[in-house]
């Protein structure tokens, strides 16, 4: 087609248009070109009457405005939806490379209130927990409470919104009787100062999640495009959303299988280990290995210092613990697993500083400790023939007083016992009460057990008579008969869990040549038994020395200069250094009343003389002589000593 027929039909479209346009349209394209308001579009037409044109001038001056009014509208829309398009798109690309939820949300309601050009912009969410909705974002919010809104579901606009999963909008809030107020969201929208208020759902399939409001301080009609937009915006802050979640599961399940991958790493190496310790222990078992030599085994395996140690070296409520609940306890930067056979307490395996144990090491530990336990009870059955021994032994002592001196040493040298030296008779007997004839047999049974492990690792003998046990020790130079009681009561209470009475003889000699002294001592320390059990000392362990003048009926000699000795030995002995009258002035002192002054008149002495020599003796006995009890055995000694003494002619 010829250029004079396109310029032909271009003015047939113009003049079924409306007027022809020769020129009216210059002034109106100035104004697009620089993006003036609407209202400028009327000055052309308004000039051109004031300069009396003619009416087709001012009628196509009209139609131009017209014309520039349609096209300003329409580059108007484009903008706005290029705008929104760009919008859009960059949340979505914000979406895409979603980091931070929170950014996303803010860019999100920043940019509707932008595009929206409304006054604020802010998003909720639903809490499911506490079935109530709360303030997640929001821009252009000046009030502190409004930001801080928690709402009940159904309540506002934003209930409605939920309840609906449709968009709403209101021009005035307050006279908008659609939805349920509150005093809780009135009054946060009324510090807001909100009027106009738009709501479109959060929606993750057919579920609410929350609500993307756009509202303004004044009255407004929010245009469909605008619901349409801000709806866009609510689709792309629900995938955000969804994403989060997403991404928070995926991070949670990679951690879960990251932390799964390390303990089963873990595992692998702690059942390696285990295995190797059940291989170790084996092969010590197989070869009559000892206690000591688990515990170096179990050390190699756990990678620290494992020690077998008696239950009365090991902390009493740990080890009680770990023997009530068949496991090892912590205690402290220690691992204490109990030894036990048949409710007897055998010792204890102590996982030295190493606080941090792993559960299966733990179960290493105490299997380790079952394995030591069935060591000692082999050790037992096999050590159980010489315990026997060893009771025959001092059941020959205590009954056969004629027997070869000669064969009694040579019996007691095979169980490594010394009958020449100084030893200790001890009376041991349970003071519980046990319900039924089979039980109090069997503590009696624990009880010798414990007593002939106990006369065994002391080099002693061991038997159980008169419903109880008898021991004979040998007492280490420096020690005393009570102390070796005390210490025997605590020991055997110890290993049988229960409450065991011990009274000692007094040092005893010379056991083979002269066998019938042991009658003697076991009668002595049964004596102190007696008397402890009688004083309500059950469970402790003395000798006759311990009860003071009373040990003078306990004791089997009657050891008469021992009581003198214990009870005025450093008086009379400093009157013999010393050639002072130490001995008859406090007993003149006793016989006066305890009155220095008539004590003075007795000794024909000055009263300052009387309170010097009783100065010296309170340092020499101690400043509680004068005391009930000691002057009671004071006075008793000073009677022995005076009737001991040799008569003056």
């Amino acid at each position: 087609m010829s250029r004079d027929h396109v310029q032909s039909a271009e003015r047939t479209d113009a003049e079924a248009a409306g007027p022809a346009l020769t020129g009216a349209e210059t002034p109106f394209l100035e104004l697009l070109a620089r993006g003036a308001s609407s209202d400028a579009y009327e000055q052309p037409v308004l000039l051109a009457r004031a300069e009396g044109r003619s009416a087709e001038a001012i009628a196509a001056l009209e139609h131009a405005k017209l014309l520039a009014l349609r096209v300003r509208a329409d580059l108007e829309g484009r903008r706005r939806r290029e705008a929104e398009l760009s919008a859009l798109f960059e949340t979505a690309h914000d979406l895409a490379g979603l980091r931070d939820l929170d950014s996303v949300l803010q860019a999100i309601v920043q940019r509707a209130r932008s595009l929206l050009g409304t006054d604020v912009a802010y998003l909720s969410l639903n809490d499911p927990d506490r079935r109530d909705t709360y303030m997640r974002v929001t821009e252009g919010s000046v009030a502190a409470r409004f930001q801080q809104l928690r709402l009940g579901m159904g309540e506002g606009l934003g209930g409605l919104v939920a309840q609906t999963a449709r968009p709403y909008v209101t021009d005035d809030y307050f006279k908008d009787d659609r939805f349920q107020h509150t005093h809780t969201i009135d009054s946060g929208v009324r510090d807001e100062g909100l009027v106009a208020i738009l709501g479109v759902p959060l929606m993750l399939g057919h579920h609410v999640i929350g609500v993307l409001f756009a509202a303004d301080r004044r009255a407004r009609v929010f245009e469909r495009e605008q619901i349409a937009l801000l709806g866009s915006f609510a689709a792309l802050a629900a995938a955000a959303i969804d994403t989060a979640n997403l991404l928070t599961e995926t991070r949670s399940a990679l951690a879960g299988l990251e932390r799964a991958n390390e303990i089963i790493r873990d595992r692998s190496g702690v059942i390696e280990r285990a295995s190797d310790v059940h291989d170790r222990l084996a092969e010590l078992v197989l070869r009559g290995g000892g206690v000591h030599d688990v515990a170096a085994a179990v050390s190699q395996v756990l990678d620290g210092t494992v020690d077998f140690t008696e239950a009365v070296d090991a902390p009493s409520a740990p080890l009680e613990a770990s023997r009530a609940e068949g496991h090892a306890v912590c205690h402290e930067d220690d691992w204490i697993a109990a030894v036990t056979a048949g409710g007897e307490l055998l010792g204890a395996l102590v996982l030295r500083g190493h606080p941090g144990l792993d559960p299966v090491d733990q179960l290493t530990l105490e299997r380790a400790a079952m394995v030591t336990s069935l060591l000692l009870l082999a050790r037992r059955s096999a050590a159980e023939a010489e315990q026997r021994v060893r009771g025959e032994l001092l059941d020959d002592l205590l009954d056969a007083r004629d027997r070869d001196p000669r064969l009694l040493r040579e019996r007691a040298s095979r169980l490594h016992a010394d009958l020449d030296a100084t030893h200790v008779v001890l009376a041991a007997r349970l003071d519980g009460t046990a319900p039924d004839a089979d039980q109090e047999a069997a503590a009696r049974r624990r009880l010798w057990s414990a007593a002939s492990h106990l006369a065994a690792t002391r080099h002693g003998l061991a038997a159980a008579r008169d419903g109880g046990t008898v021991l004979l020790l040998p007492l280490t130079p420096g020690d005393i008969a009570a102390d070796l009681a005390r210490t025997t009561a605590h020991q055997l209470g110890t290993a049988v869990h229960e409450a065991v009475t011990v009274g000692a003889s007094a040092p005893v000699q010379d056991l083979a040549a002269h066998p019938e002294t042991v009658t003697a001592a076991y009668a002595e320390g049964r004596r102190c038994l007696e008397a402890l059990r009688l004083l309500g000392r059950s469970g402790d362990g003395a000798a006759a020395e311990d009860f003071g003048f009373l040990g003078l009926l306990l004791a089997g000699d009657r050891d008469i200069a021992g009581f003198v000795d214990r009870t005025i030995g450093q008086v009379v002995a400093y009157d013999e250094r010393r050639g002072t009258d130490l001995v008859r002035t406090i007993d003149a002192y006793f016989t006066c009343g305890m009155s220095p002054a008539r004590t003075k008149d007795e000794l024909h002495v000055h009263v300052n003389t009387v309170a010097q020599r009783l100065e010296r003796v309170a340092r020499l006995l101690g400043d509680d002589w004068q005391s009930p009890a000691r002057a009671l055995e004071i006075q008793l000694a000073l009677r022995l000593h005076r009737l001991s003494a040799p008569a003056q002619n």
